[in-house]
């Protein structure tokens, strides 16, 4: 018997602990596309062209599958079934129909809620008590394919995302390996999903990270743990004398303090530790780095905060 042909499509750790499991199940990998390393972007996960380019596999890093010519070169590898786990790019509905055994993508939520692009933080953000990760059909409309299998991840309240990744990975091992079979099969179960209970979140960039401080103390806590390390981080600037710093925060409680009552969200309300008054209640930070424009200044500028300051506000 010919054992199918798997595309695989992957990035970052769900992209390379679920290529290693299809390695160590010896699943015949017809190639894999991945991206290259971002120069602008933190490098937080094990390398996916790495482990490839180590077990000799064809690599593909296309910059986007516009060209028609990618459905002659991806009918030339052969596939049975694609795979796409933490793939970045859109893969056109022309290239999935070249898998007979049908392509299957992960996605970093527990589907029919926070489809679209960075679902983990976006829950983070918005207090949920938990995620997930979802195999299910690729189809034209992102996240909207039936699911074939799934798996809930909480999300402790006072948690970073750090702290959240390595168990999103695993679950995603989990669940392509409970499910490899039946896909190298084409015989994976598909349970339509409820679109009426369907949520949809875009991509963030570091911007998304600027704090307002109108919000509540809580609200800005869970910015700050969304978006914290290997993330850009949650940010606010500061403008006195000369040119703008910009404070990295990448730690932090919400704290009860008489003062943030009556205080101008924005106000620093003390300095040991920096606390500043919220929309409602305050933040007091507990690790941050003062930056101007993207490089960090050691020691803090020379304009340093003084109580009664207000930031964030330019």
């Amino acid at each position: 018997m010919t054992t199918p042909r798997v595309l695989f499509f992957g990035h970052a750790e769900v992209g390379y602990a679920t290529l290693e499991l299809l390695l160590k199940r010896e699943v015949t990998i017809a190639g894999v596309f991945t991206h290259p390393p971002d120069p602008h972007e933190k490098a937080w996960s094990r390398s996916v062209p790495g482990l490839a380019e180590a077990r000799g596999l064809e690599i593909f890093m296309p910059e986007s599958f516009k060209d028609p010519v990618w459905v002659e070169r991806i009918a030339g590898l052969r596939p049975d079934l694609m795979l796409s786990m933490y793939y970045r790019k859109i893969i056109p509905e022309p290239l999935l129909n070249l898998a007979p055994l049908g392509a299957y993508n992960m996605h970093g939520s527990y589907l029919p809620g926070y489809r679209g692009r960075a679902p983990l933080n976006w829950a983070i953000l918005n207090g949920e008590s938990h995620t997930g990760v979802s195999l299910h059909v690729m189809v034209k409309e992102p996240d909207a394919g039936d699911l074939v299998d799934q798996e809930k991840v909480p999300i402790e309240p006072d948690e970073p995302v750090s702290a959240l990744l390595d168990r999103v990975r695993d679950a995603a091992v989990r669940v392509l390996d409970r499910q490899l079979e039946a896909l190298l099969a084409g015989r994976a179960p598909r349970h339509p999903q409820d679109h009426s209970k369907a949520t949809y979140f875009g991509k963030r960039t570091p911007e998304d990270g600027r704090v307002d401080w109108s919000r509540s103390a809580r609200e800005v806590y869970n910015l700050v743990r969304a978006v914290t390390h290997p993330f850009p981080g949650a940010f606010t600037d500061v403008s006195r004398a000369g040119p703008v710093s910009r404070l990295l925060i990448w730690w932090g409680r919400p704290v009860e303090t008489p003062d943030a009552p009556t205080a101008a969200a924005g106000t620093v309300l003390s300095l040991d530790p920096l606390t500043i008054a919220c929309g409602k209640g305050a933040f007091a930070v507990t690790e941050s780095e003062w930056v101007t424009a993207t490089r960090p200044v050691k020691p803090a500028p020379a304009a340093p905060l003084r109580v009664g300051d207000r930031i964030g506000m330019i």
